[in-house]
């Protein structure tokens, strides 16, 4: 690849459990950028396949995301490049807002909103976009027990850490993060937890009924759904699903779960 600045730096630099990375990835090489992607090490292996593909240098380093992105700093400094941080990142939360415009576009009479969070560049971007175009829109959001850095922080008003120990990479962050945390804070109608063994019914409940071989992050709002659905009655609900990169031995022990309770959601 032949490899351009853009705005002075040499190329962009993240850290990332998979999603994060291959987005950046992506479009690094859509604009000739050179790329470096800080993944922990026992991360997702499509989603690593992936990012490779792009033709960015990936790089395993730490236990878990926190772990990893303490590598970024001095990467972004010594080689000059721009750390596109998964949170912190305006632009970022900017470039997701269009999801929320598109949606709103086609379905105006929405009147609740249902999202994973591990970051929270998403939340944000749903906050930012729908509460503007209507305030009475309720947003929920969904993380794992196992993860729950954003829910302490959400609960207590102030950014906390808290323990990183879920299997789902979309939202397996162990910390809320400023940028996002601000936006959010004080707009969420609801906060949903799901256990683990919750997240793997999430993969079997979107294959049940949508036919869709969805990761645990991405499917988790069709089980934080059903866990609410008290609330949601009467109600027009906008539900993410999203993320095909759960690799082959998690849509393997999902199949299990492939058989969810027909009839919960008729």
């Amino acid at each position: 690849m032949h490899h351009v600045k853009q705005g002075g730096y040499e190329g962009v630099v993240t850290f990332s459990t998979g999603n994060h990375g291959l987005s950046v990835a992506t479009a690094a090489r859509l604009f000739g950028l050179k790329a470096k992607i800080v993944v922990p090490f026992g991360s997702n292996q499509s989603k690593i396949s992936k990012i490779k593909a792009t033709g960015a240098e990936l790089i395993e380093f730490g236990s878990n995301f926190d772990e990893a992105a303490s590598l970024v700093n001095d990467i972004a400094e010594t080689e000059h490049l721009y750390f596109v941080h998964p949170a912190n990142e305006p632009e970022l939360i900017n470039g997701v807002a269009t999801e929320f415009l598109e949606a709103i576009e086609q379905q105006p009479d929405i009147d609740t909103v249902i999202l994973p969070i591990g970051g929270g560049s998403e939340l944000a971007a749903a906050v930012t976009v729908l509460k503007s175009i209507n305030p009475k829109i309720e947003i929920i959001a969904v993380q794992a027990e196992a993860s729950s850095a954003a829910y302490q922080s959400w609960k207590c008003g102030r950014i906390t850490s808290d323990k990183n120990q879920t299997f789902a990479g979309g939202f397996a962050t162990g910390t809320a993060y400023t940028t996002t945390f601000d936006i959010y804070k004080d707009a969420l109608t609801d906060f949903v937890l799901l256990t683990e063994d919750d997240l793997w019914r999430s993969i079997g409940l979107v294959h049940h009924y949508t036919s869709n071989l969805v990761e645990g992050a991405g499917a988790s709002c069709l089980m934080a759904a059903y866990k609410v659905k008290e609330q949601l009655q009467h109600k027009k609900v906008m539900i993410q699903i999203s993320g095909a990169n759960a690799c082959s031995h998690e849509l393997k022990k999902s199949l299990h779960y492939s058989t969810f309770e027909t009839g919960c959601f008729e």
